[in-house]
């Protein structure tokens, strides 16, 4: 299966904390988009990693992804090394994408750089026939991503350019929300983290409102790039 925008996370909610609504944009004007969760996230304070995946599978099915797979990476201990690029290089070759999503270059979580990193370098690796992986026992053509884009997670990073999300901030709420182990519940006796409090919950929104505030619309999300933005013409800036 080809899909037309691959979004990768170093674990099950970083892509719709990230880039929910984009995706959801993107799939609603006939794109299609996968998801790939380097770890299960078994690491995380609240929950556990089969918790994680029925909430991973009931997200992809409230944005509508085409697949949505999981590497299986250790939690927090994954590296930037060849085993690693190679198991991202089978999923890059296997769905063959126009566009890759990643995690933000530089974050709270030492995943997400690490993340991000590993993505990045694994889809240029990708582009080098000589570089041999299979598949179902078939070896796989050397394929490269046009464009590989970051997402913004914790910190407040300046995005490169943002996306008028305006109308599908409803979808990423709630697919953010299918993860109720990992957010705001004011019944649990869990323990509280840095992403379980209202506050943060709320920030997803205003972030969103507060980007789309400084393009002239209702909400937006931003991203990263990391080589310059190209345009034919000055009027196809908004």
């Amino acid at each position: 299966m080809k899909l037309d925008i691959l979004a990768f996370g170093a674990h099950p909610d970083d892509v719709e904390l990230g880039c929910a609504a984009t995706i959801a944009k993107e799939i609603s004007l006939g794109k299609t988009v996968g998801i790939i969760d380097l770890t299960r996230g078994e690491l995380g304070t609240r929950g556990s990693a089969e918790i994680r995946d029925v909430e991973a599978d009931r997200a992809a099915k409230i944005l509508n992804v085409s697949v949505r797979e999981n590497l299986s990476f250790r939690d927090g201990f994954f590296k930037n090394d060849e085993k690693h690029q190679l198991e991202v290089i089978r999923m890059i070759r296997k769905y063959k994408p126009e566009i890759v999503l990643c995690n933000a270059i530089d974050d709270r979580h030492i995943d997400h750089g690490k993340g991000s990193k590993l993505v990045s370098d694994a889809c240029f690796l990708s582009g080098l026939p000589k570089i041999e992986t299979s598949f179902n026992g078939s070896i796989q053509e050397a394929w490269r991503p046009k464009h590989v884009y970051h997402y913004i997670q914790w910190k407040n990073i300046e995005p490169d350019f943002v996306v008028d999300v305006t109308g599908f901030m409803d979808v990423k709420m709630k697919a953010i929300l299918a993860y109720d182990s990992q957010f705001y519940n004011p019944d649990t006796n869990e323990p509280e983290t840095p992403i379980t409090s209202k506050n943060f919950l709320d920030s997803v929104k205003y972030r969103a409102q507060d980007l789309g505030r400084l393009i002239g619309t209702d909400f937006a999300e931003g991203f990263t790039t990391e080589r310059y933005l190209a345009v034919s013409s000055l009027t196809d800036l908004k």
